[in-house]
């Protein structure tokens, strides 16, 4: 299990203070809090240091590379827009600090600092960023042609596209009893319903931001499981040693071209197939009802069971999120009490027309964090008897409309 450490980064000024400050990032790990509070810096700061990990392992670049001056800031933090988010009050007081399976990277005193990690094994992550702006994608004719300022939109409209070229007939989304279709010839998707067929294009802003996200994350889920299953095992340490060995040959071979060496790269990180899938989501329930919230969550849980070592990382303003969660959890609580249960062939139906047997999740791979943009501070969510505590900045909301209304009523009643 990775973990990371965070201070004085953009909003985030005081951090995790439990722990001795480490972030879990777990098999599920949510992040919830106000605007500006620090949800997705955080949630960027772990896509971009387990690329770097990634990187590390499979040689794209050694620690030297990444180590220069400002290579962190100007290249690579630059890829999700944060390169300006460093304390600059005369010091530079940022601290981020990443632990990972292979590589320890410490980000502090304005220098980079790598460590190998020894004797581990390495599953290799397929890493995907889903950002918020991604339902602006299917609303535009020709998608292609944008100029686009984010690198992270770009490699998400890519693996869009990837998966709209992998689709083969007609794709059921979890919502509203909808299937989608791809039309190759004229480069649109098209929604089709028990008496309908509309462009996704012309279709409600929940379908614009629920079918991308609902592609890329099935696509990459299942592309990962298919390599997974030539490749089983992570890459034992001295698989890894082995691999490195083979890598520095490369690099150190002058009677190749900088293109020959990254064709023979490319054959040996082949033998090195992805084993795991990373999705960071931004705002799974955007522009989405309740129960199509509900669907959506579901659909990701079972995207992320497929393999054991998949995590999905999330950002949210919604409460029903945290609740639906919850419902998951105890769901695979129930399941395990069914299983030893005598009457588990009249149980386990009823239990899957709640919520689907593949969506389930135990409370011990399960995170919240709340942040709290006032102090820039990050609190991890008590979980009681496993399930994600209503004491929480998106409950606290909901009961605070409550408390308005009764406010006036007594206004009412003074009339």
């Amino acid at each position: 299990m990775s973990k990371i450490k965070i201070k004085n980064f953009g909003p985030i000024k005081k951090g995790y203070q439990d722990n001795d400050g480490w972030i879990d990032v777990k098999k599920v790990t949510v992040f919830v809090g106000n605007q500006g509070s620090g949800k997705s810096t955080v949630a960027k700061l772990i896509s971009t240091f387990t690329w770097i990990e990634k990187a590390l392992v499979r040689g794209d670049y050694n620690k030297k590379w990444f180590e220069r001056k400002n290579k962190l800031k100007n290249q690579y933090l630059n890829y999700h827009r944060l390169e300006n988010y460093f304390e600059t009050n005369g010091v530079n007081n940022t601290v981020i600090d990443y632990q990972g399976d292979a590589y320890s990277i410490i980000y502090k005193n304005g220098s980079l600092i790598i460590q190998e990690i020894s004797g581990v094994a390495y599953p290799l992550p397929q890493i995907m960023y889903v950002p918020a702006e991604r339902n602006f994608i299917t609303y535009v004719k020709t998608p292609k042609e944008l100029k686009l300022s984010s690198e992270s939109l770009k490699e998400f409209l890519t693996e869009y596209d990837n998966a709209k070229n992998e689709m083969k007939g007609l794709v059921k989304l979890p919502i509203n009893n909808v299937n989608i279709e791809y039309d190759k010839l004229n480069d649109t998707l098209n929604l089709k319903g028990q008496d309908y067929k509309v462009k996704l294009t012309e279709a409600s802003s929940g379908f614009q931001s629920l079918v991308p996200l609902y592609l890329v994350s099935g696509y990459l889920a299942n592309s990962v499981k298919k390599q997974s299953e030539v490749n089983k095992e992570p890459m034992s340490s001295d698989e890894l040693k082995r691999f490195e060995k083979g890598v520095k040959e490369i690099w150190s071979n002058d009677s190749l071209t900088d293109e020959q060496k990254r064709v023979a790269l490319s054959v040996l990180s082949s033998k090195f197939n992805k084993t795991v899938f990373v999705n960071i989501v931004e705002e799974p329930e955007q522009n989405l009802f309740p129960s199509s919230q509900w669907q959506m969550l579901q659909s990701l849980l079972e995207f992320n069971n497929i393999n054991s070592g998949n995590k999905l990382i999330m950002s949210t303003h919604s409460p029903f999120i945290i609740n639906f969660l919850s419902i998951a959890i105890q769901g695979e609580y129930l399941k395990s009490q069914i299983d030893t249960s005598l009457r588990s062939n009249q149980l386990i139906p009823k239990l899957n027309k709640i919520i689907s047997e593949k969506a389930l999740v135990p409370s011990s791979v399960v995170v919240v964090y709340q942040l709290d943009e006032a102090d820039g501070s990050i609190e991890k969510l008590s979980m009681p008897e496993g399930i994600p505590s209503d004491n929480n900045y998106l409950n606290y909301n909901l009961r605070e409309c409550n408390q308005l209304f009764d406010s006036l009523l007594e206004i009412e009643e003074e009339i």
